[in-house]
């Protein structure tokens, strides 16, 4: 069999990602958060991409809304240096903004020229046109008009910055410079701070020291006993427990430090597993107690702090900022709107791009610039409808939703209806996969709070006598009502639970039942007939 060569042309059909349509993908499954810090880069690396904020009354409707500069339809853009005029770059009037961009004001920009020069220069004008020092009062006066705002105590005006809260606010102290400082304070010898400073580096955020202390004894090349004695000084700094090896530890100094450390808490503490499993009754046989104590030792040990330095964390939790609202109109329905002060503005500066052009000397640099600027302007523009194709994406898409789940915004969760990405993508005539990026990170106000859009996605559940199915979520829901209705005398077993929802029509099987239950964090019957137990003696 011969071996050659030869070329074949084939003619065929394949979709090609462009990075726009990769960009604009990537920004529908955004965070409105993430978006805007998409858009403080594009920002910096455009030049002819700028911000408008909206103007007051003029706010733009969502989707609908056109930057400013671009043309509208109809109308020509301008295509090169010529069409720009001087007269519309100078009414411009950019120069008048550039102040706006400093750091600082005029008066500091001469840096030779020192407060005491400027205090000086005032003074002396003050004894020019003003009152005399060889006149009575003139000094004071003087010293008064020159000196009212030298320093941080000088101003008598109290609505300057100087006396703001915020600018007086410092940075949130940290546990280890918590304890560093303590340990600065504290009184012990050299060794034994040296190491205790070592010690501090390895508390956890939480406030244990896990840390071997041979270990640290064989790193430091100091003996084992002043690294115990380092440790037990930790021990003793606020916030009590701070230090502990272990949960068990740090409830002991905390009930130490409220001289409740008796032999039963001993007991309680040295039995904390079963303490979780709620088996009272032979937590009552080990602390030699009753009911009543029993249950009053539980108490003291639920107001300790199990992670003492946690109050320390300086992590703040990010605010939900909703992308859509929904609230009901007069005649009963519900309108769905887009929260404008989510969605970005921006708009494309062709006269700065004409003015760049026009400096442009030399054929080839005006060719190069020419295409940079092509490419930025085609950029910005891509940019521009791919944030508005997003927001009519996702009012689109939470419209529906909306309609799909109405129960839920009359009834409440008993009201869900099972739905998934398909039938919504069906409803709107869009892929799955764009709904699934369009309910990612995107949250939806309504009338009974804040929820993610991939809250009303739920599974279905179906109906003993094949009519509609039930919402999952409204099953766990109504699990957790029968079981906080529960009393000591008539707890329902998981079997319990499963018949009476099938009484009512739902027909599911016992270990969804569990399964549910264990995800809501409620404990089985038996351990919950067993803490309705003692809290019926109370």
């Amino acid at each position: 069999m011969a071996f050659s060569q030869r070329l074949d042309m084939r003619q065929s059909q394949q979709l090609v990602m462009t990075p726009q349509l990769q960009q604009a993908i990537k920004m529908l499954q955004m965070s409105n958060l993430e978006l805007r810090d998409f858009i403080s880069e594009e920002l910096e690396r455009n030049p002819l991409l700028e911000s408008a904020p909206a103007a007051s009354g003029d706010a733009p409707s969502g989707a609908d809304a056109r930057p400013a500069d671009t043309p509208a339809e109809g109308e020509g853009a301008p295509e090169g240096a010529g069409d720009a005029p001087l007269e519309s770059v100078l009414a411009d009037d950019r120069l008048s903004r550039a102040s706006d961009t400093f750091d600082a004001g005029g008066e500091n920009l001469y840096a030779d020229e020192a407060q005491a020069d400027r205090i000086a220069d005032r003074m002396a004008a003050q004894t020019a046109d003003g009152p005399s020092l060889d006149g009575p009062g003139g000094a004071e006066a003087i010293e008064a008009g020159a000196w009212a705002s030298v320093g941080a105590g000088g101003s008598s005006r109290f609505d300057d910055d100087e006396f703001s809260l915020e600018a007086r606010l410092t940075k949130e102290t940290t546990l280890r410079e918590a304890l560093l400082a303590q340990l600065g304070a504290a009184k012990c010898d050299t060794p034994t701070r040296l190491v205790a400073a070592d010690l501090v580096e390895h508390v956890e955020p939480a406030g244990y020291l896990r840390v071997e202390m041979e270990e640290v004894a064989q790193r430091l090349g100091a003996p084992l006993q002043v690294v115990e004695d380092a440790a037990e000084l930790i021990r003793t700094f606020e916030p009590t427990g701070v230090g502990a090896r272990d949960l068990q530890e740090c409830l002991r100094l905390q009930l130490q430090e409220r001289d409740r450390y008796d032999p039963a808490m001993a007991a309680l503490l040295d039995n904390l597993p079963l303490m979780a499993k709620r088996e009272f009754d032979k937590l009552k046989r080990i602390c030699r107690v009753d009911a009543d104590d029993l249950l009053q030792m539980l108490q003291e040990i639920q107001a300790l702090d199990p992670k003492p330095g946690a109050r320390y964390e300086t992590e703040l939790a990010a605010t939900v900022i909703p992308d859509v609202f929904v609230y009901e109109n007069r005649v009963g329905g519900w309108n769905v709107e887009l929260n404008t002060d989510t969605l970005p503005r921006l708009v494309v500066n062709n006269g700065y791009a004409a003015e760049v052009l026009k400096d442009a000397s030399g054929k080839n640099r005006a060719d190069t610039v020419k295409e940079f600027l092509s490419e930025r302007q085609q950029s910005a523009n891509w940019l521009i409808k791919s944030i508005e194709q997003r927001a009519r994406t996702i009012l689109r898409v939470s419209s529906e939703i909306v309609r799909q789940q109405d129960g839920f915004f009359a009834y409440g969760v008993s009201g869900l209806r099972p739905l998934n990405l398909k039938r919504v993508a069906d409803a709107i005539d869009m892929h799955e996969s764009t709904v699934s990026r369009v309910t990612s990170n995107k949250f939806i106000s309504t009338p009974r709070g804040v929820f993610e859009l991939k809250y009303f996605f739920t599974p279905a559940i179906a109906a003993t006598d094949g009519g509609e199915a039930y919402s999952a979520e409204a099953i766990r829901h109504r699990i957790k009502a029968l079981i906080d209705k529960e009393t000591a005398g008539a707890v329902l077993s998981d079997d319990r639970i499963v018949a009476i929802l099938r009484e009512s029509g739902v027909d599911i099987a016992r270990r969804t039942v569990t399964k549910y239950r264990e995800a809501l964090g409620i404990p089985s019957s038996i351990q919950r007939r067993k803490q309705l137990a003692v809290l019926s003696v109370s």
